[in-house]
C-alpha cells in the first residue's frame, strides 16, 4: 500500500481563487524580475509574517523538487557523451575490484553501492571543480565519501596512477602493497590527503579545514584565496553528532570556500534514513536553520518535460505525500510498478505520463545521476558568496546493479554479484565487455591514446593536475626557533621556585611567541577556559582571531588582560567545544602537507576531555600524520581538586599508548617539561617525523627543581634515576613516581629511610608508554636474531636485578602496568582505579592509595614478600602511617 503521509501537511483550502492569485503573482514576479527579486520580496513577506507570529507552523524547506530551474541551467562545459562513458568504465572497475576480491577472498568486505550511487557526484567534481595544487595555486581540498573509496581507486587506475596489481589487491595490504579500505594517509602517504573513515569526522573537519585557510590569510602564512573545500557525505552520516556540529560555525564565519554534496541515496547501512519521513527535507531545513545556502539536486532531465507540462503541481503534491521509505521501494520497481504505485495514485499525476510507457518511466532518473543537473548546482555553490552551500543531491544506492541491489535494503552490504547480474551491469551501461571478460571480473582500461584516457587526462591537467595526491613536506623550512635558554631558561634553572607545569608550558609558549621569527609559526588553541589554565595573557599579546575583529567593547576593557578579538589574531579560542578545537588543532597539525606551510600547533585543555571525549577524533589526526603538541591541563585524578568524577583524568595515558605515533609524557617538573618540549619540536619540525606529543601538565604549585645534570636522555626515553637514599646493606627497594606523584614518591623515600631504615632509589618516570614500546622492540628483535647477542632496553637496563620496583602514578594501573612484562623483578602498582570524587589533593591521594603513605607500605610489602623483612614490620608501619586497612577499595567504592 502506498504511503501518503503529506510532508508537509496541507489544509484544505477554503478559497483557492485568492490562493491562485498570491501564486500567479509569485510566478509573474520571478518571470519579470528574476529569482533575486522574487526571493527579497518573500524574505520582507516571511519577516512581516514573523512579526505577526503567523510562521510558527511548517518547516523551512522549500518544494521538492530541483531548486536552480531548466532555464537558469548553464551549458555543461564537457563532453557530455565521452564523460558518460568514462563513469560507466569507472563505475565497472570499482564494482569489479570488490567482487573479485571478495570471490577470492570471502571475509575481506568492501562496498560497491555507495560509489554506484555516488559516480556522478565524483565525474562532475573532478572533470570540472576539484582543483589539485600547482607552484601557483594551493588546490582544492576534498573529503571523500569513505564508502565510495573504489571509484577513487578505479579512477586512478585508468589516470595510470594506479596500476591493475594494485587495484587486484584491494582491502589487501599484508602482506603485499594493496589498497586501503578508506581514504587512510598513513597508509598511503602519498595519495589519500583527508581520512574519512568513521563517518561523521568528515563534515566538521571540512568546516574547520575551510575556517582554517581563513585564519592563514588573515595572518598572512598563506595565500588561500580562490581555494574551496569539498565535502561529498552520506545523508545517513548526517546523523552523527559531529556531522551536524560546526554548522552554525560556517555560516557565522561566511565560509563560502566551503560546499557539501551530501548524497541523499535515502539508504544507511541496513535500511532508509528516514523511511517514514523525508530526508532531503529535514537537511533542508536543518542547514537553512543553521545560515547554509542550499541548492537541491533532486531530478534528472528526463523529468523536464514532465515539469514543464505540470501547471498545476501535481507532481509536487505526489512527492510531498511520499516518504523515503516508499521512494526506495519505488527506486527497486520497474516503470509499470512506478506507474501504478506512484503516478496512478492521483489521477493527475497519472494522466501526465499516460503517454509514456513503462521502460520510459523506469528512465525517469534521480538528479543525483545526471551530470547536466550536477554541474549546474557545482556551478552555482562556487559562485555563490557570503554562505557555505549545501548540495542535497538524490540518488539510488547501488544504481545501475538492478536486482541485485538497486534501492535494496541489503545495499550496502552487497560484496558478490553474480555472472547474470555481471551481464546486466554490463548490458546496462554499455560496457565493452566480452561475456569471458564479464565473468573473469577482468579490468577495463582503454589504451593511452584511446579518446577516453586523454579527455579524462586533459581535464585533470586543466585543473591542476591528479587529486587526491599529498605531499610529504612543505616545500619551504620554518624560521629557526630559539635556543631552549631562549624561552625554557626559567624551567630548566628553576631553582626552588614554585610554579605549576601549566604555568611552565603557558610561559614557555608566550615566549616562543615573542621571537619574531618563530612566533607566528605557533598557534596556541584553547577549547574555553584559557583563563584557567593561565593564558588570559596571550589575549592581549597575540589576540584571539575573529574574522570580524571586535565589534564592541569588551566589559573589561581597562584591564591589562582584557579579551581582545581581532582579524588576525593569533589565539584560536574555539568556545565550548572539543570536538571543534581538536578539528582546528588537526588542520593545523597538517599545514606542513595540505596548505605548504609549516605550523606548530599547540592545543590545552583539560586532560578528561581529550581522548575519553573526542579520541577518535583524535585517531583521525594521528592517521592524517599529525604533528603537533597536546597539552592535557589539570591532569591526573588527584591533582585537580574539587571537581570531581566527571573531570578528574586516570586514563587518558592508557588512550595515548594505543596510537602508535602519539608520543605521550607525564612529567611532574617544569625541566622536564623543557626537555620534551624541545625534543618534540626537534623531531616534528627538523626532522620532519609524523608523530604528535601528547603531554599531561597539572595545576598543582610546588617547589621545582633545576634539570639534573645529565637527567636529558632518561627523560626522553622514559626514565631516570631522580635520587638515592639509605645506607649501604639496608633493605633496598626502587621506587617509580610519574606526574605529580612523584613527589609522594620522593616523600615515600624518606618515610622509608627515616622510620623504617629502608634503602631506596628513586626514579622519575616521564613515559611509561614510551619505555614499553622500545622494551617490545627490542623484545621482538632478541626473538627474531638469536644469533646476535641479546640487547637490553632502557627500563631492563634501569631497573635490572631482583630488588622489589614499586611504582605510582596519578592514572589507572594499567599505565605503569606497561612495564611490568619487561622486569626482572617483582612489580607492585599504585594507581588511580575508580571513579574520581570531589575532595582536597591529600584526601583525594589517601582515598586512591597513591599518597607518600601508601607508597611506603607497599614497599615494605614487597620486601616482606622477598624476605628482606619480618611480617611484624609490615603490622607496625599500617599502624604508624595511619592506614586503615578496612578501608574499601577505590576501584570498588
Amino acid at each position: 500500500m502506498t504511503a501518503t503521509h503529506r510532508l508537509p501537511n496541507v489544509m484544505h483550502d477554503p478559497d483557492p481563487t485568492e490562493t491562485a492569485e498570491w501564486l500567479d503573482a509569485l510566478e509573474s514576479l520571478t518571470r519579470e524580475m528574476g529569482r533575486d527579486r522574487a526571493q527579497f520580496v518573500l524574505g520582507q513577506v516571511w519577516e512581516r509574517a514573523r512579526r505577526l507570529g503567523v510562521t510558527t507552523a511548517g518547516l523551512p524547506f522549500s518544494a521538492y523538487r530541483n531548486t536552480i530551474p531548466l532555464a537558469q541551467q548553464p551549458a555543461y562545459p564537457g563532453d557530455l557523451a565521452l564523460e558518460e562513458r568514462i563513469t560507466s568504465l569507472i563505475r565497472w572497475n570499482a564494482l569489479a575490484m570488490v567482487v573479485r576480491a571478495n570471490r577470492a577472498y570471502g571475509e575481506l568486505g568492501g562496498h560497491i553501492a555507495s560509489y554506484a550511487s555516488a559516480a556522478e557526484i565524483f565525474e562532475v567534481g573532478f572533470n570540472h571543480y576539484f582543483r589539485a595544487r600547482t607552484p601557483d595555486f594551493g588546490g582544492d581540498l576534498v573529503y571523500f565519501q569513505p564508502h565510495s573509496a573504489p571509484g577513487v581507486y578505479a579512477r586512478a587506475f585508468l589516470e595510470g596512477r594506479l596500476s591493475e596489481a594494485d587495484i587486484a589487491n584491494y582491502r589487501q595490504e599484508v602482506p603485499g602493497q594493496g589498497l586501503c579500505s578508506y581514504p587512510h594517509p598513513w597508509l598511503m602517504k602519498e595519495f589519500w590527503q583527508l581520512p574519512t573513515g568513521s563517518m561523521g569526522i568528515g563534515p566538521m573537519s571540512a568546516i574547520y579545514q575551510a575556517r582554517f585557510m581563513r585564519y592563514l590569510a588573515a595572518r598572512g602564512l598563506a595565500d588561500t584565496a580562490g581555494r574551496h573545500v569539498w565535502g561529498v557525505f552520506g545523508d545517513g552520516e548526517m546523523d552523527e553528532p559531529e556531522s551536524v556540529g560546526a554548522l552554525t560555525l560556517a555560516a557565522r564565519e561566511g565560509l563560502d570556500n566551503l560546499t557539501f554534496i551530501v548524497n541523499c541515496n535515502l539508504q544507511r547501512l541496513d535500511g532508509p534514513v528516514r523511511g517514514n519521513g523525508q530526508i532531503i527535507q529535514e537537511l533542508e531545513a536543518l542547514f537553512v536553520g543553521a545560515g547554509w545556502n542550499v541548492i537541491k539536486v533532486l531530478w534528472g532531465s528526463e523529468w523536464d518535460n514532465l515539469f514543464a507540462r505540470d501547471a498545476d503541481h501535481v507532481l509536487l503534491r505526489r512527492f510531498a505525500e511520499t516518504v523515503d521509505g516508499e521512494y526506495q521501494n519505488l527506486g527497486s520497481k520497474d516503470g509499470d510498478y512506478n506507474r501504478h504505485k506512484f503516478f496512478e495514485a492521483d489521477p493527475a499525476s497519472a494522466a501526465l505520463v499516460a503517454h509514456m510507457s513503462d521502460a520510459e518511466i523506469h528512465a525517469l532518473k534521480r538528479g543525483g545521476h545526471d551530470l547536466k543537473k550536477l554541474n549546474a548546482a557545482f556551478a552555482a555553490a562556487r559562485a555563490h558568496e557570503g554562505q557555505p552551500t549545501v548540495i542535497l543531491t538524490k540518488t539510488k544506492k547501488g544504481y545501475g546493479m538492478g536486482g541485485a541491489g538497486e534501492s535494496r535494503m541489503t545495499a550496502h552490504q552487497a560484496k558478490k554479484l553474480d555472472v547474470e547480474a555481471l551481464r546486466a551491469f554490463r548490458d546496462r551501461f554499455d560496457l565493452p565487455l566480452s561475456d569471458r571478460a564479464v565473468e573473469a571480473l577482468e579490468f577495463y582500461r582503454p589504451s593511452d591514446n584511446s579518446p577516453e584516457i586523454a579527455y579524462l587526462k586533459d581535464r585533470r591537467a586543466a585543473l591542476g593536475g591528479f587529486l587526491p595526491r599529498r605531499a610529504l613536506n612543505a616545500s619551504s623550512d620554518a624560521p629557526k626557533r630559539p635556543a631552549p635558554e631562549s624561552y625554557a631558561r626559567f624551567a630548566l634553572e628553576a631553582g626552588g621556585k614554585e610554579m605549576s607545569t601549566t604555568m611552565a608550558a603557558v610561559r614557555m609558549m608566550g615566549a616562543l611567541l615573542k621571537d619574531k621569527g618563530f612566533g607566528p609559526r605557533l598557534v596556541p588553541i584553547v577549547a574555553d577556559e584559557a583563563r584557567t589554565f593561565g593564558m588570559d595573557n596571550l589575549f592581549r599579546q597575540v589576540g584571539i582571531y575573529a574574522p570580524k575583529g571586535q565589534l564592541y567593547e569588551p566589559e573589561d576593557a581597562g584591564s591589562m588582560l582584557y579579551y581582545k578579538e581581532a582579524t588576525d589574531g593569533q589565539l584560536l579560542e574555539e568556545g565550548i567545544t572539543e570536538a571543534g578545537a581538536i578539528s582546528s588543532w588537526t588542520a593545523a597539525a597538517t599545514a606542513y602537507s595540505v596548505h605548504d606551510t609549516e605550523l606548530l600547533p599547540v592545543y590545552i585543555y583539560y586532560s578528561m576531555f581529550g581522548f575519553q571525549r573526542v579520541g577518535d577524533l583524535i585517531w583521525a589526526a594521528a592517521d592524517q600524520r599529525a604533528r603537533g603538541f597536546l597539552l592535557g591541563a589539570t591532569a591526573g585524578r588527584t591533582t585537580l581538586s574539587g571537581e570531581g568524577l566527571q573531570h578528574q583524568d586516570g586514563s587518558s595515558h592508557l588512550w595515548a599508548a594505543a596510537i602508535p605515533n602519539c608520543r605521550a609524557y607525564d612529567p611532574c617538573f617544569a625541566c622536564e617539561l623543557a626537555v620534551i618540549m624541545e625534543h618534540g619540536m626537534t623531531r616534528m619540525l627538523d626532522e620532519k617525523r609524523d608523530e604528535f606529543f601528547y603531554i599531561t601538565v597539572m595545576n598543582e604549585n610546588y617547589a621545582q627543581p633545576s634539570l639534573p645534570e645529565g637527567a636529558a636522555e632518561g627523560i626522553l626515553r622514559g626514565l631516570y634515576r631522580f635520587a638515592a637514599r639509605g645506607a649501604e646493606g639496608a633493605p633496598r627497594v626502587r621506587l617509580l613516581g610519574a606526574g605529580t606523584i612523584l613527589r609522594e614518591v620522593i616523600a615515600a623515600a624518606e618515610i622509608l629511610e627515616r622510620d623504617f631504615g629502608i634503602a631506596s632509589e628513586v626514579f622519575s618516570a616521564t613515559s611509561f608508554s614510551e619505555l614499553a614500546r622500545e622494551a617490545a622492540e627490542v623484545e621482538r628483535r632478541n626473538r627474531l636474531m638469536p644469533a646476535e647477542a641479546p640487547a637490553r632496553s632502557h627500563v631492563e637496563t634501569l631497573l635490572a636485578g631482583t630488588a622489589p620496583v614499586v611504582a605510582a602514578s596519578d592514572y589507572i594501573r594499567a599505565v605503569p602496568g606497561q612495564i611490568a612484562p619487561y622486569l626482572d623483578a617483582r612489580m607492585t602498582i599504585l594507581g588511580t582505579d575508580g571513579f574520581g570524587r570531589s575532595a582536597s589533593r591529600v584526601a583525594l591521594r589517601r582515598f586512591f592509595e597513591v599518597d607518600r603513605q601508601h607508597v611506603a607500605l607497599a614497599a615494605i610489602d614487597a620486601l616482606v614478600r622477598e624476605g628482606s623483612l619480618g611480617r611484624e614490620v609490615l603490622a607496625r608501619a599500617i599502624a604508624d602511617l595511619g592506614i586503615d586497612p578496612a578501608a574499601a577499595a577505590p576501584w570498588q567504592a
